[in-house]
């Protein structure tokens, strides 16, 4: 298993097809030490015959194939799977190290090039438009990026396997030191042997579902592993390259990127989120927190050896150690005990603050830290004190990145946002206020009584409840919710958490009840003065396409309501709004969805300043195509620019945290290219194109093409009533479900309804069998009822391609989704469709939908082939599908015996694990779950 290699024409791709086949024949020599010889031929053998068959499809070889397959013995069968499935994952590690040594291809060639959508790329493009270093800084307090974290159930591979994968990536990388001996190389080469032999052995399947605190430990592993380094040295180069443009000034960039989580707060359809896994998760990530900030003192500590027998340190330092002895006693931490080393002596006792943080009887006492601001202020005391003597270059590397640490992660290391579905607070609503004599039936007034009744009650500073007052347990938790916030905004910090976000938000009172509950537990409050007092923001999250177009209205009304305002106020006149891609695009697909999130975009942008109101957007982006996703920073430059003025989150959820931030080098090119795409946002912001007379006429035309677009997709999706049995039968959807890579079911709610399906495992089951329906499915239509033929009318489309950036976006995302589909083995899957009429019916649609699709798509960018603009990925494509094919067929066998067997009642878990294992390995294989 050699052959897969990404091709392309930079000098480093040979090193990257050395890799692959350097693991693949690793690869293969595992295969036979745990199967013989008979393994590895049936793998090549089956590899070989799918390659031929891409390359011409003969129907005598494809029944030979499909013989092949289906008369595998099943202990075989099942290595033959694991075989093509781990060779994808070792194809991944050596493209992911590709990428970092392209990196490095560049940096060595500094003064010659400056890579593309690097940092200095983009302050060297503003210093020659000559912007004024004033406007610079300007931009840079005015730009901001949160990178939000989600346990969202897409990352199929378990946390052993990544760790299998990380030490693989790192002994690869080393094949590069061109300083190794022969002997080192061989030794190498048994390492890897013996990485890939484990990863052989260890079971890639988990065994139950995670809990909601093994998805906190995952997501709390990146910030251990790379993000606590990385994060401050993109803050360092972004200094380093304005220091080099800009030398009149001298730079500390302000905190504009930094990471949330809403692993252990998002409650939306889990029973197993909490209020006491949300404090559990906030006491985890402050523990993290201090744990790191322990080490780093510990490294410190072994390199600040200064003595004041050589050096003369300030008196404050001394003055603050003097303070420390007398305040702080070394229980868990030895004293140093040479106190001609100072510095030493006061990091020890920093460290001993630390660690008393953990204990709760220290609260309120010079014994420990109680806000990052007091850490800072010892790193800044020591700081100067090595300026003082002129140690700067200690300063700057060592206590400089500290201080910078402390910056962006606090105590708490990730700002927790916490999320519940709108019709939970109502249903508390309807409870608390029939206990409280206030309304007998909540539910049942109309909009405009709610909005009045709770504006009210958000005045009324009597709480609604009190301790004896009995309420269900579904009311209390969501009280003690609100509680648990605020306990942890006095015991770890404001930072910690105070987002809270509404899912299904259909109306103002939808927001205006978490306000009310916030209210209750202390959230919300008037001060003497008159004045309000809030540490919580309610979010509203709008999804459909209904909602869509509802959302400007709905927050005009909040932004009408006095008390509302008052708030608002609080936070600087600043609210966060989250768009949802999933469920738009599962609702109104592919097109509309991006139609209707730019329209949302530029119409509640223009309320907000309406009313003096700035807003940051925050965009619930899936990793796959039909959930919203691209690269970090196309998703960046993808919004209209003047929309990005009050900050922007967006969600990193599944696969995507450990592609993108399970290598240093990796996380590091990605966040730097989120910081140029930032800073090119907010340069275009302040300096618009000129004003497009043509633009508005295209978009005219993008909302008829839209339109279409709807009607189509929900003809088939809503209105066809054959679809859901062609859904189900066709894709691996019921079986995904038993996958345990999540602690949140699959659905809402425990109904088969379209509506109640969550949009990851319906992305996820059409990525799987290969149609990828979601990410295309009725653009054709949509481009050709424009068209109808008129050659005029096509070449303003090619036009809008060539000078619409978001016409331009839409067309080439949809070419990735068509690249990636293949109808081919969509048929495989349509085959297990007992009833005929409806297999034929349904599955020509899509064919015929596919074809004008691609037809269109290729007369508009004028080009031969698909992804013809990007032949890297295109090639890389080409390659993968020979591999993924295999695995495909398999799957499609497996399912047809396993399905078979629970209509007679029974089962066979041997059976469903290896349809497991292909989703696995398929999901590897095209780098997408959902």
């Amino acid at each position: 298993m050699t052959e897969l290699a990404s091709t392309g024409r930079t000098p480093s791709n040979h090193l990257l097809r050395r890799d692959v086949r350097f693991l693949g024949n690793i690869l293969g020599e595992v295969l036979v030490h745990q199967g013989g010889r008979e393994l590895l031929d049936h793998v090549e053998k089956i590899r070989e015959m799918s390659k031929a068959l891409r390359a011409e499809f003969l129907p005598e070889l494809y029944h030979e194939f499909v013989n092949t397959i289906q008369t595998l013995e099943p202990g075989i069968r099942h290595q033959v799977i694991r075989a093509f499935a781990i060779y994808f994952q070792l194809v991944n590690i050596a493209e992911q190290n590709h990428r970092i040594r392209r990196k490095r291809d560049y940096e060595r060639s500094a003064g010659e090039a400056v890579q593309p959508g690097s940092i200095e790329s983009v302050v060297q493009d503003l210093k020659s438009k000559n912007i004024p270093v004033e406007e610079i800084r300007d931009m840079l307090g005015d730009i901001s990026l949160e990178l939000v974290m989600t346990a969202h159930p897409t990352e199929a591979t378990r946390r052993a396997v990544l760790d299998i994968h990380k030490r693989i990536a790192d002994q690869v990388m080393e094949l590069d030191n061109p300083t190794l001996t022969y002997r080192e190389r061989e030794k190498l080469r048994e390492q890897l042997l013996n990485e890939v032999l484990t990863l052989w052995q260890t079971d890639e399947l988990r065994e139950r579902k995670p809990t909601v605190i093994d998805e906190v430990r995952n997501g709390m592993y990146f910030f251990h592993e790379t993000l606590f380094d990385v994060l401050p040295d993109v803050y360092d180069e972004l200094e380093r390259c304005l220091a080099k443009h800009y030398s009149e000034e001298s730079w500390h960039a302000p905190t504009y990127l930094r990471f949330g989580s809403w692993i252990g707060g998002d409650r939306d359809g889990n029973p197993s989120v909490t209020a006491a896994v949300t404090w559990r998760t906030l006491q985890m990530q402050r523990n993290l927190a201090i744990h790191k900030y322990e080490e780093v003192i510990r490294e410190l500590k072994g390199q600040m050896s200064f003595s004041t027998t050589i050096v003369n340190v300030t008196d404050e330092l001394l003055s603050s150690i003097e303070t420390d002895r007398a305040n702080v006693e070394l229980t868990s931490v030895d004293p140093w005990t040479n106190d001609k080393e100072p510095y030493r002596v006061k990091l020890t006792y920093m460290r001993q603050k630390l660690a008393n943080m953990r204990d709760e009887a220290t609260l309120g006492t010079a014994k420990r830290y109680h806000n990052p601001s007091e850490l800072i202020r010892d790193l800044e005391l020591i700081d100067r004190s090595l300026r003082h003597h002129f140690a700067d270059y200690v300063a700057d590397t060592l206590i400089k990145k500290m201080i910078r640490q402390v910056e962006l992660f606090g105590f708490h290391l990730a700002q927790l946002d916490v999320r519940q579905h709108s019709k939970e607070h109502e249903n508390a609503m309807v409870e608390i206020l029939a206990k409280a004599g206030v309304t007998d039936n909540y539910a049942a007034l109309g909009e405009d009584e709610k909005v009045e009744l709770l504006h009210g009650l958000l005045g009324d500073q009597r709480p609604l409840v009190n301790e004896t007052v009995e309420l269900s347990d579904a009311s209390k938790e969501i009280l003690e919710v609100y509680r648990t916030i605020h306990r942890a905004q006095q015991e770890i910090g404001e930072g910690c958490t105070g987002t809270y976000l509404i899912s299904m938000t259909e109306s103002a009172s939808d927001m205006l009840e978490v306000m009310v509950f916030a209210k209750e537990a202390g959230l919300y409050r008037r001060r003497e003065d008159g004045t309000v007092a809030s540490s919580i923001q309610s979010v509203p999250l709008f999804e459909t396409i209904d909602d869509l177009h509802a959302a400007p209205a709905i927050m005009r009304r909040l932004f009408e309501l006095p008390l509302y305002r008052e708030c608002l106020a609080n936070a600087g006149n600043l609210h966060e709004i989250m768009l949802g891609y999933s469920d738009s695009n599962k609702d109104g697909g592919m097109v509309t969805a991006n139609w209707e999130l730019r329209i949302a975009l530029k119409e509640l942008t223009r309320t907000a300043k309406e009313h003096g109101v700035k807003l940051k957007f925050f965009h619930g982006r899936g990793g796959a195509l039909g959930r919203g996703g691209m690269p970090l920073n196309r998703s960046i430059l993808a919004q209209p620019p003047h929309t990005i003025g009050g900050g922007i989150k967006i969600t990193e959820q599944g696969e995507v945290l450990s592609s993108r931030y399970s290598m240093k080098g990796i996380a590091y090119r990605s966040l730097e290219q989120a910081t140029s795409a930032l800073l090119t946002g907010a340069y275009l912001s302040r300096h618009p194109a000129q004003e497009d007379t043509a633009e508005s006429q295209w978009e005219g035309i993008m909302r008829e093409i839209s339109e279409k677009a709807q009607t189509k997709y929900q003809d088939l999706i809503f209105r066809d009533p054959d679809f859901m049995t062609f859904f189900k039968e066709s894709t691996p959807l019921p079986e995904i479900g038993e996958l345990n890579i999540g602690s949140r079911p699959s659905k809402r709610k425990n109904s088969e309804r379209f509506e109640d399906l969550r949009a990851i495992p319906w992305v996820f089951s059409w990525t799987q069998s290969r149609y990828l329906l979601p990410a295309w499915y009725a653009a054709g239509t949509s481009f050709q009822s424009y068209v109808q033929g008129d050659a005029g009318k096509l070449e303003t489309l090619r036009t809008m391609y060539r000078e619409y950036s978001f016409f331009r976006t839409l067309i080439d995302n949809l070419q990735m989704a068509l690249g990636k589909a293949d109808l081919l083995i969509a048929r495989e899957y349509a085959g297990m469709i007992k009833e005929e009429s409806v297999r034929t019916r349904i599955f020509n649609l899509i064919e015929e939908e596919y074809g004008r699709t691609r037809e269109l798509i290729l007369a508009i960018t004028g080009q031969e082939d698909i992804l013809d603009n990007v032949p890297v990925i295109q090639e890389s494509i080409r390659l993968r599908n020979p591999y993924v094919d295999p695995l495909s067929y398999l799957q499609v066998q497996l399912l047809n015996e396993l399905r078979d067997l629970r209509q007679q009642g029974q089962d066979d878990a041997e059976l469903l694990r290896e349809v497991l294992l292909t989703i696995n390995g398929i999901a590897a294989g095209l780098r997408n779950t959902g």
